[in-house]
């Protein structure tokens, strides 16, 4: 077994002697005061990083440095922090880290440090993932405690080769998801292949699915592979599942019990290693209860089940999503460093986006192809759906007589609980989660504003 033998060391010299792994026999161990003065340092020399920081924060802009001082396969680096939770060290593993571990600064470490460094990859063994702010896909930002939940589980599926079922609203990313979950998965190197099961009739989709054999049916003029033997050794994304009639649904049953397909006027099975991820927006236990979808598939499909929360109940997402967009569309169109004013921001949190994460790209896109390079984003690069939203804000803070800006701020802030309310048919948790505050929180600004 390859054992990692030399390591640096990048934090103060005072954790360093804590850690007391400068004193194992088999490490020849490296210090540097901080990122930068490691980044300066030949990091191909070593087989191994360990990053002693002091805060979340801290170490995400110190695995920036590392990793953009790295070549193609940077060292595994392992994050050592005071405290942290299951969220933040998937935030931290994706921006980079190969490992995250928590040492407790009243007293010395669950695990000695030389002993968790014995259980990573050596240099070399892995190629270096890209940091990011917010996943190891740029569209994966989370700074939402729901988004983060999600990504937590969408790392665990990954490492499963269960079914995964995907459910949310139209728009909410659960493509980009499944994907995420192929591209961290062991079938990383195979095929992802997608189909939406919505945009083909049952007959043809069958084909799409299964294959068919020439001749099997009008207009099969040749023999077609389909998309369970495309995906062999990777994955298959099924989008919209729900929208699949009882017919196919059974004959997608079979190909999960057996693994096996048979194309459309074929004789003989075929054997496929796929691993299925599906998706739908509908709720399959209404369809199920319905009768419209099979019970015994749809435990089959959910083994690992991740529901994706819609825009309006992450609003921490919504500003670093709509600059994300500007900067990968403002590449592609020769638009670079637009960025959202604040008013442009204010109005973007205020709007309920039900057309979700894809109608704030689509926005963005619109306001990209008003803007010139360069530009601060207006209110005036917007689309009408957006001053629609200004409008009840503009109304919401008129007022005849002079009003302090407090004032203002504070009829703009009740205006918003309680469009918020409304959405949420008065409830109070969903409308606290969707405001991205405490339920207390939400009842003392209700009691505030005298909003019943």
């Amino acid at each position: 077994m390859n054992r990692i033998r030399s390591v640096l060391f990048v934090g103060r010299a005072e954790a360093l002697r804590a850690e007391a792994v400068a004193e194992s026999p088999w490490l020849d161990v490296a210090w540097a005061r901080d990122a930068e003065e490691a980044a300066a340092l030949p990091l191909s020399a070593f087989d191994a990083v360990v990053l002693d920081a002091r805060d979340e924060r801290g170490a995400h802009e110190s695995l920036g440095r590392i990793g953009a001082a790295s070549d193609e396969r940077c060292p595994p680096v392992l994050v050592r922090l005071p405290a942290t939770n299951a969220t933040n060290a998937i935030a931290l593993r994706n921006a980079g880290a190969a490992a995250v571990v928590a040492r407790d600064v009243a007293g010395p470490p669950l695990r000695p440090l030389a002993d968790l460094l014995a259980e990573l990859e050596p240099r070399g063994t892995a190629p270096r993932r890209r940091a990011t702010s917010g996943g190891a896909r740029p569209d994966l930002l989370a700074h939402s405690p729901a988004m983060r939940d999600v990504l937590l589980l969408v790392d665990r599926a990954a490492t499963s080769n269960a079914t995964a079922l995907l459910t949310g609203e139209t728009g909410t990313g659960k493509e980009v998801l499944a994907r995420a979950i192929h591209e961290g998965s062991p079938r990383r190197d195979g095929a992802f292949v997608a189909v939406n099961c919505a945009a083909f009739p049952e007959s043809l989709l069958e084909s799409e699915l299964f294959g068919h054999q020439k001749g099997s049916f009008t207009g099969a003029d040749r023999t077609q592979t389909g998309l369970f033997e495309a995906a062999h050794g990777g994955t298959l994304f099924l989008d919209e599942i729900g929208e699949t009639t009882p017919a196919l649904q059974a004959k997608l049953l079979r190909v999960l019990q057996e693994r096996e397909v048979r194309p459309v006027g074929g004789t003989k099975p075929r054997k496929i290693d796929v691993r299925l991820v599906a998706a739908t927006n509908r709720s399959l236990v209404h369809e199920v209860a319905s009768g419209r979808f099979r019970e015994d598939l749809y435990y089959r499909l959910a083994v690992f089940r991740i529901t994706v929360p819609p825009l309006r109940e992450r609003s921490e997402d919504v500003v670093p999503l709509a600059e994300h967009f500007l900067r990968r569309h403002g590449e592609r169109e020769g638009k670079r460093d637009c960025h959202l004013s604040r008013e442009v921001a204010a109005l973007l949190l205020a709007h309920p986006w039900p057309g979700n994460v894809r109608e704030l790209e689509n926005e963005m896109q619109h306001a990209l192809a008003l803007a010139e390079a360069g530009e601060t984003i207006a209110v005036r690069h917007l689309s009408e759906r957006l001053h629609a939203t200004l409008a009840p804000i503009e109304e919401a803070t008129r007022n005849d007589g002079p009003e302090s800006l407090r004032a203002q701020l504070a009829r703009v802030e009740a205006w918003l609980i309680r469009r918020a309310l409304d959405a949420h048919g008065n409830r109070r948790a969903a409308t606290a989660r969707t405001l991205g505050i405490t339920r207390e929180g939400l009842y003392k600004k209700m009691r505030r504003f005298q909003i019943d």
